[in-house]
């Protein structure tokens, strides 16, 4: 699978109760967990003080990743994403071996 660098903001759009909002975020989290438990969710992070995410995301392409991955989401008609392909670099020292 490859990698991908995933930053996520989602914003709910106005008008939307708080029942919904609540019942999508739990939604989410049990979706999230379950992306993390086949990996397709490596890690996942909030910046200090901002309202965005920022993941490390395992698909086979994009178009897997898109489709089948982050369109799975419950919040994905919220969110706006921005998609980064990621490649192992020479100098990562959590290379196991040089084959990356």
């Amino acid at each position: 699978m490859r990698e991908f660098l995933v930053e996520i903001t989602t914003t709910v759009p106005e008008g939307t109760g708080q029942d919904e909002v609540d019942r999508r975020r739990a939604a989410e989290a049990v979706r999230a967990r379950e992306l993390a438990a086949t990996g397709h969710l490596a890690r996942l992070w909030r910046p200090v003080g901002e309202l965005r995410s920022i993941g490390v995301w395992r698909a086979a392409d994009e178009a897997e990743l898109h489709e089948k991955v982050l369109g799975t989401l419950p919040l994905r008609p919220w969110m706006t994403l921005t998609v980064t392909p990621l490649e192992s670099h020479p100098n990562d020292p959590g290379r196991v071996d040089g084959t990356h």
